[in-house]
């Protein structure tokens, strides 16, 4: 298969004006993990043009029950795993990556270059600080944040608001690892999918700053 063979196959899936709408896109992921490994996934498929994968971690077997990676993965770099699988999923999408700890003093350098930002951290306190960050210190990017996928309870408690201006949130806003309800791939699928998503609705829509 060849990269233009690809190409004309999303052509024909999505007609001309989504796919240009897509391929010159750009998007950063911050977390590679069950959030941000199932949105890189997504997004390559639909044809996004350019994804910035960001995570210093590696991949550890325990990640194994609800993130996008193999056994052989195990000990490799997260960003260096999932680029060879996007590879294998979608040969035209351009990458970029940081295996990098996001902070308050690196974030904006980070994504400068991006107008969507898919927050997919773990932690609460990193959460804020990267929408805090993003939003108080730039005024062209969009956040896609998620809060609130632990367990295994209705799927539909899972929804996407937008509580305010370039900040969408998905999840159901309570359920947390904290409370001991785990994480299982289902509901942070789920979770992720609606992120994935939102990405697709503000590049399709016109919604927020491109």
């Amino acid at each position: 298969m060849t990269n233009e063979e690809f190409k004309n196959a999303l052509i024909e899936r999505h007609g001309r004006d989504i796919y240009e709408k897509l391929i010159n896109s750009r998007v950063a992921i911050a977390g590679l993990g069950g959030l941000g490994s199932n949105v890189a996934i997504a997004l390559a498929r639909a044809g996004i043009g350019k994804l910035f994968l960001v995570d210093f971690d590696t991949v550890d077997i325990t990640n194994l029950n609800r993130q996008q990676y193999f056994t052989e993965d195990i000990g490799r770099k997260k960003t260096e795993a999932l680029s060879d699988i996007i590879k294998k999923i979608n040969p035209v999408t351009e990458l970029e990556t940081a295996d990098t700890y996001v902070t308050e003093e690196n974030a904006l350098s980070l994504f400068k270059d991006y107008p969507i930002v898919c927050e997919c951290f773990d932690k609460a306190e990193n959460k804020a600080m990267l929408i805090n960050t993003l939003l108080g210190q730039s005024d062209n990017i969009t956040v896609v944040s998620a809060s609130g996928m632990a367990g295994y309870g209705s799927s539909n408690t899972i929804t996407t608001s937008h509580p305010m201006e370039r900040l969408y949130l998905c999840g159901d806003k309570i359920s947390g690892i904290e409370q001991g309800m785990g994480l299982m791939a289902p509901r942070v699928a789920l979770c992720a999918m609606h992120q994935a998503n939102t990405v697709l609705e503000i590049i399709l829509e016109n919604k927020g700053d491109k």
